[in-house]
């Protein structure tokens, strides 16, 4: 580690060294920032090339600085000469402005250590593209050793050279002299650019005039810097001292073949001897075989050979070679033409970004970066142009690494995000950058989304155009899962909400909707449900699409496994909204189907967690009742355990509650739960003896005794209700004239085959709030339809616990209907009935039933004021059924009571 730390601090100390010593005390350092020595260039590389930038404004530019130590060999004059040859060119350079040549930022400055002048930015010189690599700093810089040129690189460079000799050759009238890969230098932008005018000839005939180029004879005992590269020199500037505008290109004809042979030069020349070099060189040129070029594409190789021609007039002239096929290059021609942006018309320029898209697949990336990226980036300064310049560097972004786009494009775009003027081109951005919004949101840093992405989209979602509306509701849900929470939540909902609510299209509302169902798996569960769902229930609008665009939120929260809908808001609030929704007229068949299947899938599921609740809460019930009543006995057993030690300490009475709660805890745990009792019907007994008329006649003896003081008072236990009354009674046909009396009872209290009824009575109508214990064993014979359960005598109703086990009493039906016994009188029985009646409902002084509970008003089955029946079983609803009508003779069961009572 510390090796390599010494090493790069060993770099960076040496080539501070050489700037420092190379430039200081320059007056470029005035006004300039000298930085990192990266390429070299001019005659024979002896110009080191800086990158910096100017002070005042920052602008990025090239120093190139000639360092006088390099030069410390030569004598003085030789030192003076190379150093005016060195002047004279970039002298030369500063006065020519051209676009294909290297354009000087700052004019040449001169110090004791150096000279030094600055450029536009620069990459490196084309030799040391091609692999000549003298005077570049050490270690060689990546940049500069992966350089590797493209075909269409190639193809637009020397077309670019072309352009520029024929604009030395027609416009200035001057033979550049010395067109070599070293005076070729290639700017940040990857353009080649023209210098090194060392030896460049001026003509000395009036521009009207055939040019005239005067050449001086070759001198080999100048110093290399003052002699021109005699490799890429023509053979007449040595055999026959000439030149004109065609030595320049065969100069080019050579570099041509340089730049398709690896940056080796079509012939070697022994500088010791020159002259012999070149008549060798003229013989080999005089018999140029297809062979010795066949590294140059095939298109170009006859151009190539004609301008390494021995006659110069055969060769082809500057503006020649700029109209040859080889240059007919698609990309080639894109690049030319962005060189000539500038002279182009908005129209123009808009009909050729148009058609950009179709070229940059086929140009190489460092290509688009370095050559067109700037070209177009430099158009966003003109709002007009903007919406036909964006697509194509949004394209270019998509290729690039992400640090390529922060750094490169980003810069670029921030102030078009925020253009709003003019109008239509502000909506055609928009709508190419929601085209273009994942890209955005995937390689924009996060602080430049929220400041300016976000901001964009928003604009969109509130922009008056409805169709920009609908291409941002359509685009959102495609980059929502790029968007952070807090911005999606707080900022974009509600601006999605706002536009389905104010909106007068039906497209906008619908797409609203639709884009809500589509984010809704990026939002919270709450969220959807207190925010969301609630919003449904304000949009206005009721036409079908919008309807099945809530059905559809609807059914994507209800479905969706992290979201869902709790049963509490299924029940309160979605299906009070969707019902009303899906009878809606507008709907059709399958879009009413569509409701009705939602909603069906939604009560299935609240029935089945409602119900599941209620069973675990049931299990719950009876596991604590089970906990309860094993807690009782527990505590019995120790409140019986702890008496056992200490019996002389309870009371009679505390022992005997004691003894109780122990036997109905016992009771309770032993409990069956109870089951309808199949009972079988028995027709009823056909009595041979008719006692009809005996009862009639003992009967009709009986009312005439008065009943005492104590009977009446029993008797007002018997309320009389008006229009109510209870029939109980056979559905056959009562003769009034002779009422069939059994057991002191009118047969109209008997049983009718269709059950139970309170129905309407007269106004002196009484009513029993129980049956005699004669009517105790009368056999039932139920309809069809009802259910046969066990009887129950009326003794055990009143007193379940104490009576349960006691057998009916038989004697009533017994002395009617069983063997005859000795006769009784007839006042007698009936002192026996009443005070079997009396006795039944008025229980005896002090018993627990006082309270007349069993007998006093009631409310009847249906919630109407009537007599208690809880007491007595044959008024319970389960051995009674509705009757079929009520009681066919009212008057007879009063007439009965006076019989008996007075």
């Amino acid at each position: 580690m510390e090796s390599m730390l010494n090493k790069l601090k060993s770099t960076v100390t040496k080539v501070t060294a050489d700037v420092t010593s190379a430039v200081m005390g320059n007056p470029v350092t005035r006004e300039f920032d000298v930085g990192r020595h990266i390429a070299s260039g001019g005659n024979g590389l002896a110009w080191k090339i800086f990158n910096g930038t100017k002070k005042s404004t920052k602008q990025e530019v090239a120093v190139f600085v000639f360092d006088k130590k390099l030069i410390d060999k030569y004598q003085k004059f030789e030192k003076d000469q190379i150093i005016d040859s060195l002047k004279r060119g970039v002298q030369q350079l500063t006065r020519l402005r051209h676009p294909r040549l290297l354009t000087v930022q700052h004019p040449l400055e001169e110090s004791r250590d150096c000279l030094a002048f600055c450029t536009e930015p620069v990459c490196a010189s084309l030799a040391n593209v091609l692999g000549s690599w003298d005077n570049l700093p050490s270690p060689l810089p990546s940049d500069i050793k992966e350089y590797k040129l493209y075909d269409v690189e190639t193809k637009y460079g020397l077309l670019q050279v072309s352009e520029g000799l024929s604009f030395l050759h027609s416009s200035v009238k001057m033979v550049h002299g010395n067109i070599t890969p070293e005076n070729i230098i290639l700017n940040k932008s990857g353009a080649w650019k023209i210098m090194g005018f060392d030896f460049c000839i001026q003509s000395t005939n009036p521009s009207e005039q055939e040019p005239k180029f005067p050449c001086k004879e070759w001198d080999p005992n100048l110093p290399s810097l003052c002699l021109p590269n005699p490799e890429y020199l023509a053979p007449e500037y040595i055999l026959s001292v000439s030149c004109e505008t065609a030595s320049d290109m065969y100069s080019l004809g050579a570099v041509m073949y340089a730049v398709f042979n690896k940056g080796k030069p079509i012939f070697e020349v022994n500088k010791q001897d020159i002259y012999k070099s070149f008549s060798r060189q003229l013989d080999q040129l005089s018999r140029l075989s297809s062979g010795t070029l066949q590294s140059i594409p095939e298109e170009v190789r006859e151009h190539v050979k004609l301008l390494l021609n021995v006659a110069p007039a055969v060769r082809p002239d500057a503006d020649q070679m700029t109209k040859i096929p080889f240059f007919d290059d698609v990309g080639a021609m894109t690049l030319q033409y962005f060189d000539s942006l500038f002279q182009r018309d908005n129209l123009q320029k808009s009909q050729f970004f148009k058609g950009l898209p179709k070229v940059l697949p086929k140009l190489p990336k460092r290509v688009i970066i370095q050559r067109i990226l700037p070209c177009l980036t430099s158009e966003f300064v003109n709002p007009d142009m903007v919406p036909f310049v964006l697509p194509n560097v949004l394209l270019i972004a998509e290729e690039c690494t992400k640090e390529e786009y922060i750094k490169l494009i980003l810069p670029e775009l921030g102030p078009v995000f925020k253009q709003q003027e003019p109008i239509q081109a502000s909506n055609m951005i928009l709508l190419i950058f929601l085209q273009k919004m994942d890209l955005l949101l995937t390689k924009t840093p996060p602080d430049e989304i929220k400041n300016s992405v976000l901001p964009m989209v928003y604009r969109a979602l509130e922009a008056p155009s409805i169709q920009i509306q609908e291409l941002c509701l359509n685009i959102i849900p495609t980059f929502a899962n790029l968007i952070d929470y807090p911005s999606m939540k707080n900022s974009l909902i509600p601006r999605i909400k706002n536009a389905c609510l104010q909106t007068s299209s039906l497209a906008v509302r619908v797409n609203s909707l639709v884009c809500l169902g589509k984010i809704l798996e990026y939002l919270d569960k709450w969220f959807v449900l207190d925010d969301i769902l609630p919003f449904l229930q304000q949009i206005p609008s009721k036409e079908p699409a919008v309807l099945m665009g809530i059905l559809g939120i609807y059914k994507c929260t209800f479905t969706h496994k992290k979201l869902g809908i709790t049963k509490e808001q299924l029940a309160g609030k979605v299906l009070p909204h969707l019902i009303p929704l899906s009878i809606e007229n507008n709907l059709n068949l399958n879009q009413f189907n569509s409701f009705i299947c939602v909603i069906k899938d939604m009560l299935n599921r609240l029935e089945a967690e409602h119900k599941t609740k209620l069973e675990q809460l049931h299990v719950m019930q009876e596991q604590q009742k089970s906990l309860d009543i094993a807690n009782q006995m527990s505590v019995s057993e120790e409140a019986r355990s702890s008496s056992t030690g200490n019996q002389a300490s309870l009371t009679l009475e505390e022992k005997q509650k004691l003894a109780k709660e122990q036997e109905q805890a016992q009771k309770l745990k032993s409990q069956q739960p109870l089951k309808p009792q199949t009972t079988t019907v028995t027709p009823p007994v056909k009595q041979t003896k008719d006692l009809t008329d005996t009862l009639i006649d003992n009967m009709s003896s009986l009312s005439s005794r008065p009943i005492n003081q104590a009977q009446v008072a029993s008797s007002n236990s018997f309320s009389s209700v008006p229009s109510m009354g209870v029939g109980m009674g056979f559905s056959s046909p009562i003769d009034n004239t002779k009422r069939n009396m059994t057991n002191g009872l009118n047969t109209n209290m008997g049983f009718q085959t269709a059950g139970f009824t309170m129905g309407a009575g007269l106004a002196t109508q009484n009513f029993f709030s129980g049956p005699s214990a004669g009517a105790t064993k009368m056999n039932i014979v139920p309809p069809a339809n009802m259910p046969n359960y066990g009887p129950m005598n009326a003794a055990s109703a009143i007193s379940p616990l104490t009576q349960q086990n006691r057998p009916p009493d038989m004697s009533a039906l017994d002395n009617l209907f069983g063997p005859q016994k000795p006769k009784v009188s007839m006042k007698q029985l009936a002192q026996q009935k009443s005070s079997q009646w009396v006795n039944q409902f008025v229980p005896p002084p002090g018993s627990p039933n006082t309270s007349n509970t069993a007998l006093g008003p009631q409310m009847n089955m249906m919630g109407q004021p009537g007599f208690g029946i809880q007491g007595n079983p044959f008024f319970s609803p389960q051995n009674f059924a509705q009757p079929a009508d009520t009681m066919t003779n009212s008057s007879s069961a009063s007439n009965d009571l006076k019989d008996l009572f007075g």
